[in-house]
Formats: structure tokens, sequence, C-alpha cells
């Protein structure tokens, strides 16, 4: 099996392709190594796979439809697609809402040209937990209503749900839609919380709390995260066409000040806090509903924050200290 996985030098992306490639798959990732932030951080993020006979790197941009079918016309099939390409992040795409929909919704929908054109009949589509809003039912059902996203973000996500929803219905094309919950691990993008409050910690700044710390999110590993794209890969063989949203989360609650102490005793560092006002686009709170993950994917997720944060804290350690020699060995390799 050959899967193309876009995105697949981020963070999620790269742990699933290494994950990927262990099962016996053949990966091909499309990444554009966009300067959100360090690119040198993503090509060490594929620093395990360099050399592998069953991974291809393809430096191409989803907003360019020509350029990705050029890219992989010389690569034979491809199977599946795992879309995780995307401008991430709710505060920047308040600032940024037309880079956000040119990425997150043309680029998608050119992805999913890509894949009608190279006739791949299977894809999974990275979306979010954003698309809930402030939704005040508790957890987050996939039934409940998504039309009132409070940011660009969470717009461009639903818009993506709703093209995947029109290729399957146009091609017949076998789709599941992913709304992840606030992915943490190893390699973590260093804006996100756990990763920025680890750094200052350790640099013995203060940690801007926005809010009174009581604002709560639905923690979930990487490696439960993986379990569940795989699950979504294995679910799109079926014989007929298929389209599902599904949520993956850890289905528990953790609080920004708990998230805080969690994070500094794990580092062995006592947190100071620079408190701030809530910004526009922040929800209150998530809660991830998994009761259909387990019908469908037979989603379990097994690994909770108590247990998380101590092994991104130990990453966090050792990270630092080999950062410059992992950019050091990808240059040598390019």
């Amino acid at each position: 099996m050959t899967i193309l996985v876009t995105g697949g030098a981020g963070f999620i992306g790269s742990h699933l392709c290494e994950r990927l490639i262990a099962s016996g798959r053949r990966v091909i990732v499309l990444d554009n190594f966009d300067p959100f932030y360090d690119p040198a951080l993503k090509r060490a993020n594929l620093g395990a796979l360099f050399g592998h006979e069953a991974f291809q790197l393809v430096e191409a941009d989803i907003r360019n439809l020509p350029g990705m079918e050029a890219a992989l016309a010389p690569l034979g099939s491809i199977d599946v697609v795992v879309h995780l390409a995307a401008r991430a992040g709710v505060r920047p795409s308040i600032e940024e809402p037309l880079a956000y929909t040119h990425t997150n919704v043309a680029g998608t929908a050119a992805v999913l040209e890509l894949a009608r054109r190279l006739d791949v009949r299977r894809l999974v589509f990275g979306s979010s937990s954003s698309v809930y809003g402030n939704n005040v039912q508790i957890p987050f059902s996939e039934a409940d209503p998504v039309d009132q996203p409070i940011s660009p973000y969470a717009a461009t996500k639903r818009a993506g749900e709703l093209l995947c929803h029109t290729y399957h219905h146009l091609y017949a094309m076998s789709i599941v839609c992913l709304r992840f919950f606030t992915v943490y691990g190893p390699r973590q993008r260093p804006d996100l919380a756990i990763h920025k409050f680890a750094r200052l910690m350790a640099a013995g700044e203060p940690i801007p709390m926005y809010g009174d710390g009581s604002t709560e999110r639905d923690y979930t590993y990487i490696d439960d995260i993986l379990q569940g794209i795989e699950s979504a890969i294995r679910y799109t063989e079926r014989e007929s066409p298929v389209f599902e949203i599904v949520n993956l989360g850890e289905s528990r609650t953790t609080s920004l000040r708990r998230l805080v102490d969690l994070i500094g005793g794990a580092l062995g560092i006592e947190p100071v806090i620079r408190h701030l006002p809530l910004q526009p686009g922040d929800v209150s709170r998530t809660y991830a509903d998994v009761r259909r993950a387990r019908e469908l994917l037979g989603y379990e997720p097994g690994i909770p924050v108590e247990e998380g944060i101590p092994r991104f804290a130990e990453w966090f350690r050792t990270a630092g200290r080999t950062e410059e020699d992992r950019r050091q060995k990808i240059g040598d390799r390019r």
C-alpha cells in the first residue's frame, strides 16, 4: 500500500509516517516546508526516514494543483491520501484570515481534486475540534451543530469537511474526517501551549495564562491520535463508499492551571504565571465524545495527561541538547 501524507513533515504527520513505514507501507510525504515555524525542525522530524527505501519526499504546495501533479506523476500509483497539511492555530488565523482560507480551503479543494485525477478513492482528512466553537453541550458529539465557528481557522476546517462530503457524493470517494482534540507529544510545534510553556519554564521566564486558568482542553497524546488515523485508513477499505466525521480525543478535560502545574512538576520547575485577558477566538472548553470512534474505528485512548506530560518532558530535556546536531545531520543529507 502506498500512502500520500500531505503535511507529512509536521508534528502529527512525521510520527504517522514513521508508524506507517514500520508497519510495511510505502509513504510519500508532500510538504512545502512553510516558514510558519522553522523549516529545519520539520526536516529534522523526518530524520529517521531519509534514506529508507519505502520513503519519498516531495516538496510541493497544496495550493498548486499542477505542481503537485507534476511532482507525483513519476512516483507511481497511490492508494490512500492522508491530508494533514494546513495553516494551524486559532489566534494567527484572526490576524491572517485570507492566508488561512487560501491554504485550508483552496488547498484542501486542490488535494481532493488531485485525488480524483489520480483515481485515489480513499482519503483521511485532519479536521479540528475548533469546529465546535463554544459548544455548551458536553462532551462534544459529532451530531452537535457546528455552524457557529468563532475563528477563521475553525471556519476553514469546517469548510474542508464540507468539501470532503462533496467529493464523496460526486465521485464515490471513501472519506473519514477526523476532528483532532489538542494533540501533544514529542516534536509538538513550538508555538503550541505545552511546548511553549516548557520552553519558557526552562528559560526561567513567566508563563502567559489567558484568563484565570479555568479554561479546559481535551489533551490527546500523539500515540492515541496515530491509533485513530491508522484505524481510519483501514475503515476506508470498505467495498461501498463511506463518509464519516469522527472525534479523536482522550474524552477528559484538564484545566489550564492544572496543565501548567503538570508541566512544572514533570520538569521540576515552579512555574511563574503572568495573567492576561482571554483572547478572541479561544473557546472555554473542548471535550470529545469518542463513542463513535470506538464504534467505527475500535478507538481506545489510553494515555492520560498524567502520563503523557512526563513523556513529553523527557523528550523536551533531550531535544534541546540534540536539536543542533539533528539539524546538522539533515543538512548533510540534503
